[in-house]
């Protein structure tokens, strides 16, 4: 097998800058393609104000380079470099006007104006490293213009010639930096025509993702069903026209999870260490998040979680349709995560009223604090998602004996398998976008806890290791070698 040249790009990276599942995703495909003995370099914003400088031993290698973003207009970033494994490097743009100067990472009112600078400098530090990639690696809209700029902008760079582009679609929805439905009409991104100055606002309404997908060698979504669905109105969020255009260069690859480093048998974060062979220790870990978040403290009463954004992507219109006929089932109910606030103020007044039996943690901060801490101590995790083109939280929960209760879309549908008796199912699916097949699966599944060998074979059944990033790993290599023949292909005509 060919070793290869790979250049990861994100917004944001686990463990220097972390919103959700891509910082997970960017950083762990990284270390199995480096582990399969690829060269990897990542590359990410700096954001100051969530980046201990001391703790990454952070080194600076080029201070203040001139960009020359287009032919009015200049902007000087400095490139940290650090490890995130030794010999996988990471490299760190900073330029704190445009990336740290707000508390959160993303939200200002000149998004694509960020990450064009970022774009840019991500491809200014390739050559400057003179990295001989084979692969360029664009990770979500923030990374839209690289494919663009390097076959528009760049496309006569020695260092940059050779390299075939994947772009990896993780979340359709998010095209640039604002709405893409809220765009005027009359602005709409065609995707053909010379990108606007960077001091004109009108850059605000490029669309990255459309430009990646036109220019990319590669383009993938992230489990095989979403990559089937964005090809259809309902999910194509207005690009299923061009995806279809494209749709010999378009893939689905499945997540997976770092199985190192989530692992409930030395997870320093849980109350009580288990494995498969000790499972009943999951009943230690109930009692501790049931006396932590003031719950009734009941080791038999079943505990179902959620650990995502509290929006309407994640199936929460659905969750309040049926909240307080859930509160008079035998469950108890912890809700953590941010997002909608009129959502997590309707479930609030809820919770006042059944104190013993439901917790909401709106924090996206305490939600990364206690999230292996609730996989470890529920029974179940809802996740009722209008869609989902991945979802990592199904199987961080598998691997801590967790069961899901999932939507049958994008990636739920390609990892949970639904258990009727005598079957190996690994969770409990539904399939239209209701609330009331929403309780039928919930209620399935409480049912199946009162049986506890049934119950228990199916928790084990999740917790086998069948979604590390090894296979995914291996599937991004041939996806590597197919971008390089659609490149080759491409050059010759």
């Amino acid at each position: 097998m060919k070793n290869y040249k790979i250049v990861s790009i994100s917004s944001e990276v686990d463990p220097y800058s972390k919103t959700g599942g891509l910082a997970d995703v960017a950083r762990s495909l990284p270390k199995s393609l480096h582990r399969l003995g690829h060269e990897v370099i990542i590359v990410t914003p700096f954001y100051k104000q969530v980046l201990d400088r001391n703790k990454y031993k952070l080194e600076k290698i080029y201070s203040d380079v001139k960009l020359s973003i287009d032919k009015e207009n200049e902007a000087q970033v400095s490139y940290y470099r650090t490890e995130l494994l030794p010999g996988l490097k990471v490299y760190l743009v900073r330029n704190d006007k445009y990336f740290s100067r707000r508390k959160n990472l993303y939200g200002s009112d000149h998004e694509n104006a960020r990450f064009y600078l970022f774009d840019v400098a991500v491809l200014k530090l390739i050559s400057l490293l003179k990295f001989k990639a084979d692969i360029i690696h664009c990770h979500d809209w923030q990374s839209g213009l690289i494919p663009y700029l390097k076959k528009v902008r760049f496309k006569k760079s020695k260092t940059l010639a050779d390299a075939a582009v994947v772009f990896t679609i993780h979340n359709l929805v998010f095209q640039l930096g604002s709405n893409w439905w809220e765009v005027p009409s009359e602005h709409k991104d065609k995707g053909k025509k010379s990108l606007p100055l960077f001091s004109d606002p009108n850059l605000e309404y490029i669309n990255f993702v459309k430009r990646a997908i036109l220019h990319a060698d590669v383009i993938n979504t992230v489990s095989e069903t979403y990559a089937e669905e964005i090809l259809r109105p309902s999910f194509g969020q207005d690009l299923h026209r061009i995806l279809i255009n494209r749709r010999h260069k378009l893939f689905g690859v499945v997540n997976g999870i770092d199985y190192h480093d989530l692992n409930p048998k030395n997870d320093k974060t849980i109350y009580r260490n288990y494995d498969h062979k000790s499972i009943q220790e999951k009943k230690a870990n109930k009692k501790h998040i049931q006396k932590l978040f003031e719950l009734k403290v009941d080791e038999n009463v079943p505990i179902l979680c959620t650990t995502s954004r509290i929006t309407f992507q994640k199936g929460f219109q659905l969750i309040l349709e049926i909240i307080n006929r859930l509160m008079h089932f035998d469950l108890q109910l912890i809700i953590a995560g941010a997002g909608d606030k009129t959502f997590i103020n309707e479930l609030k007044k809820v919770a006042k009223n059944f104190p013993d039996k439901l917790a909401i943690i709106p924090s996206h901060e305490e939600t990364l604090k206690y999230e292996t801490q609730l996989y470890a101590g529920s029974d179940m995790i809802l996740m009722p998602s209008h869609h989902e083109p991945c979802g990592i939280n199904q199987m961080k929960a598998f691997r801590y004996g967790c069961v899901p209760i999932v939507r049958s879309t994008g990636g739920l549908n390609d990892t949970v398998v639904n258990f009727e008796p005598g079957n190996d199912g690994n969770g409990f699916k539904f399939k239209n976008y209701n609330s009331q097949e929403l309780v039928v699966a919930i209620t399935r599944a409480l049912e199946t806890y009162k049986y506890e060998k049934i119950w228990r074979d199916l928790v084990l059944r999740g917790m086998r290791p069948s979604f590390s990033w090894d296979v995914p790993a291996k599937e991004y290599v041939e996806l590597y070698k197919k971008a390089l023949k659609f490149k080759k292909q491409d050059d010759t005509r």
